[in-house]
């Protein structure tokens, strides 16, 4: 079998062989690149690597900030108001928040991270990730699995649809790693391939139409909050596919309609910083004054 064109396609095969989601994209890969199974977990390890690093300098000392001013030590604050202990949203749920925010504070402060599937999105994996290890403790190889699981969902968004705001808005940069984290949370929960599929379209299709509108045209503002939507609503979606609640449109026709969402959306709400809170007044005057000139 070559690469998987749908989500479908995966269900069936883990069903029909018994295979874990995250072993059939170990499989595939190592398979598709004629490499051995150690190369592949030695490349997971290294993205492992870069998120845990990314989060972990999000929230030591200050923070860290972006040149620009524009975002910059919110993670800290987080992590200080979620230890406090007085909140509404649940402890796990904040430390997402705090991961996503975290990494990308790092991204905008032109730090490494890693794209999952871009860098614009790249805290709301690592934001659910590192919420349930947080809760419940994982190995390495249960957060390398959680990985792989990510990548094989993803890789299908990619190859049916886009995973660019510039190419089809905000719905498929966050919208594509907040579903591709809600199937990983189930997975890695000890959910059936199936319920991962529901938790994935439900994610996807929480967030369809989300506009990519950057002010200035950088990825800050509102795109390091929007990654907190993004961990929050793959937890919540994850949660309701594990309590049994299904979507009843299938993944495949999710992915779909996003697509055809994407397509129809004007340029001014696809990353090109011309509409959206882009456009607002604030929006404008930020972008004054960063670029000191108009910037079409």
């Amino acid at each position: 079998m070559g690469i998987f064109e749908s989500i479908e396609a995966i269900v069936d095969y883990a069903q029909e062989t018994g295979l874990s989601l995250a072993e059939i994209m170990i499989e595939q890969e190592m398979r598709i690149n004629r490499t051995s199974r150690e190369a592949v977990l030695h490349k997971m390890s290294d993205a492992l690597l870069a998120m845990e690093n990314a989060y972990q300098r999000g929230i030591t000392g200050e923070g860290v900030f972006s040149p620009t001013g524009l975002t910059g030590g919110n993670a800290v604050k987080m992590r200080k108001y979620r230890q406090a202990g007085k909140t509404l949203s649940g402890q796990m749920t904040l430390v997402g928040v705090e991961a996503a925010l975290a990494t990308n504070e790092v991204n905008a402060a032109m730090g490494v991270v890693c794209a999952t599937p871009t860098a614009g999105a790249s805290g709301t994996l690592p934001g659910v990730l590192f919420a349930i290890h947080e809760q419940y403790h994982l190995s390495k190889e249960d957060k390398l699995n959680f990985l792989f699981v990510a990548a094989l969902f993803g890789m299908v968004t990619a190859n049916n649809a886009f995973i660019s705001g510039a190419a089809g808005g905000c719905q498929a940069e966050v919208g594509s790693a907040s579903a591709m984290a809600a199937a990983a949370a189930v997975a890695i929960m000890g959910g059936s391939p199936a319920q991962s599929a529901h938790a994935f379209a439900m994610a996807l299709g929480n967030l369809l139409g989300l506009v990519c509108d950057p002010v200035a045209g950088l990825v800050e503002v509102p795109c390091v909050k929007r990654n907190t939507v993004g961990s929050t609503n793959a937890l919540i979606c994850a949660d309701m596919a594990l309590a049994g609640i299904e979507n009843q449109i299938p993944a495949d026709e999710v992915i779909e309609a996003m697509y055809k969402v994407g397509r129809n959306m004007p340029r001014e709400l696809r990353e090109t910083g011309l509409g959206g809170l882009a456009d607002t007044p604030t929006g404008n005057r930020i972008k004054m004054r960063i670029f000191g000139r108009e910037v079409t």
